[in-house]
């Protein structure tokens, strides 16, 4: 969460997928977000021009679309049981994060399958680029490779914020669904359809493709409006906008989370204002930082099981990539202090105690780490072939018995600025 990349990076300025989406469906204005990025819609990929390239007999506005995938994405319908909703994991309330500190979330047909990985909010995305292995930020050196970055999920593996929602629509974990097609059928027949045929024509469902492509769009634009993802309504929003205070344990906090001697957490988590754009608290980098194994989920308790994040199990190009075992993208912390799991496998539960394992991973491993053999195990969750990715910055570092980067009073005061960064329409 906080530790610096290999390299530093800094977030990538890229096109808002609603600015495409508007220049896809005839809308001639977008609402201006607070941290409005640099249009880029030159260079999407022809995958994604082909996704927003008109097929409907009407085309519907921006409003309608988004109204129409807020009802998609509260509508258990999605799901082949009729359970389960996107709002189920990503709960409006809670930044549309869990509502609950389970390490993973429930899915499948009867609601009592244990997913992969912790669910990852999607407040804060609206920035984040295609997933590359080469990246090149002009806000820190565009002469100088930054490595992969990008890329929606711990992994990075969907480009778009479409290609992202059909994952959980067939995955066995979540709405266990045979196909999309399953999900258009189903929705064309209740009456929601409806809604769609007076929105995008009634032809919206005459061939699946058609109507999956509604549906999809609808709820990634949805997840562009600026009000539900990004309002930039936090207290250390008013604080750079001149129009609030940060108490003393606050400024503490924010002077160790920028201080790359001490929390060096704004290296992947940038906390300053950039090319007029407000932070969202993450470069969209990655990152292997050596969580322990969380053997209470399911398939960790197979011992031969390893989530290696970018070169597998559910990322499958990259496998050849040994250098990449162990990355997981870096999440914005936006509203990181209403979480009750963190990490990718959802092992830690209290945001000090996350702070805790920055600084203690390498000074106190037996805290952290398991025994195996009568030896502590450290970074058990990491095949040891691939230790050598683990990143190794402050606040990371130091041989066993020394002082942490961060003492406990410190961490309350980094944990006191995190808490600054809640949104204004979530509990405090």
């Amino acid at each position: 969460m906080f530790a610096a990349r290999v390299r530093p990076v800094s977030r990538r300025l890229t096109i808002l997928a609603f600015a495409v989406i508007a220049a896809a469906c005839g809308n001639r204005s977008a609402p201006a977000p607070a941290a409005a990025p640099a249009p880029a819609a030159a260079v999407a990929p022809a995958a994604a021009k082909s996704f927003y390239a008109q097929r409907f007999s009407r085309r519907a506005s921006v409003p309608e679309m988004t109204e129409l995938g807020r009802q998609l994405f509260s509508d258990p319908q999605l799901s082949a049981a009729g359970n389960m909703s996107c709002a189920t994991c990503h709960d409006p309330r809670f930044a549309y994060a869990p509502p609950n500190d389970r390490s993973t979330q429930l899915g499948g047909p009867g609601l009592d399958t244990a997913g992969l990985r912790a669910v990852p909010s999607l407040r804060y995305l609206q920035t984040l680029p295609p997933f590359s292995e080469h990246h090149f930020d002009e806000a820190v050196d565009e002469s100088v490779d930054q490595g992969p970055t990008g890329g929606h999920g711990w992994d990075g593996r969907a480009d778009t914020t479409h290609d992202q929602a059909r994952l959980p629509l067939t995955s066995k974990l979540e709405m266990a669904n045979p196909d999309v097609d399953s999900v258009v059928a189903r929705v064309a027949r209740s009456p929601l359809g409806d809604r769609f045929r007076v929105a995008f024509g009634e032809d919206v469902f005459a061939d699946p493709t058609r109507g999956s492509t509604a549906l999809l769009l609808c709820l990634e634009v949805f997840q562009q409006s600026p009000k539900d993802f990004y309002p930039y309504s936090s207290r250390y929003d008013a604080y750079l906008r001149g129009k609030g205070q940060l108490t003393p344990a606050e400024q503490r906090g924010l002077a160790l989370f920028n201080d790359p001697h001490k929390g060096n957490c704004a290296s992947c988590h940038p906390s300053q204002v950039r090319h007029g754009a407000f932070p969202n608290f993450t470069d969209f980098g990655f990152n292997a930082v050596g969580v322990p194994r969380n053997r209470k989920l399911p398939a960790d308790a197979d011992a031969t099981f390893y989530d290696l994040g970018l070169c597998g199990p559910l990322r499958a190009d990259l496998r050849s990539h040994k250098e990449y075992c162990g990355f997981f993208r870096v999440p914005s912390l936006r509203n990181v202090a209403v979480r009750r799991a963190f990490f990718h496998n959802g092992v830690f539960h209290r945001l000090d105690q996350v702070l805790e394992f920055y600084v203690e991973r390498d000074t106190r491993p037996e805290k952290w780490y398991a025994k195996a053999g009568g030896r502590i195990d450290a970074y058990d969750d990491l095949p040891v072939a691939y230790r050598k990715n683990l990143n190794r910055d402050p606040p990371f570092g130091g041989k066993p018995g020394t002082a942490p980067a961060l003492n406990k009073s410190e961490i309350r005061d980094v944990v006191a600025f995190l808490k600054t960064l809640t949104d204004a329409d979530l509990p405090q």
